[in-house]
């Protein structure tokens, strides 16, 4: 088993890293427990357009939430632009492409969407990896033929 090494500074890599590995997570639908290790354990706000997380609790609530009214989720990163705040903060404006079906019972048959989402996190360094302190659902663009939220 290898061992990562702990980070002494955060580069633009490890920034889209996390990105990318974060919304994989969430492709997967993976447990609370393998999901909050992306975040920041103090300072968190996380903006979506239903709701502010302000700490863990209020992200449970918020994931629980998803995770019964989504399911055959896609994202995909289509813009990352990192700005590197400190060696140990850095800012990432990003586009993801988000596809997912949803369905309300007693409905005979579910409804695909698809998004394209702008959105601002700011990434730090804690114990020496990398987490998402604050990140911000800035601006939602359905796709074509998709409905709204």
């Amino acid at each position: 088993m290898t061992v990562a090494q702990e980070k002494t500074e955060l580069t633009a890599q490890d920034v889209i890293d996390v990105a990318t590995e974060w919304f994989r997570a969430l492709d997967r639908h993976d447990t609370l427990e393998e999901v909050t290790p992306f975040l920041a354990s103090q300072g968190l706000r996380m903006v979506f357009p239903e709701i502010t997380v302000r700490n863990l609790d209020d992200f449970r609530t918020w994931y629980d939430n998803v995770l019964n009214l989504f399911f055959d989720e896609t994202h995909e990163l289509t813009r990352t632009e990192v700005r590197r705040i400190s060696a140990t903060e850095a800012e990432i404006s990003l586009t993801v492409n988000w596809q997912t079906k949803t369905w309300t019972p007693p409905a005979a048959h579910s409804v695909w969407k698809g998004f394209d989402a702008d959105q601002t996190w700011t990434v730090v360094l804690e114990n020496g990896r990398p987490k998402i302190r604050e990140y911000s659902v800035d601006k939602i663009t359905p796709m074509p033929g998709s409905p709204g939220l």
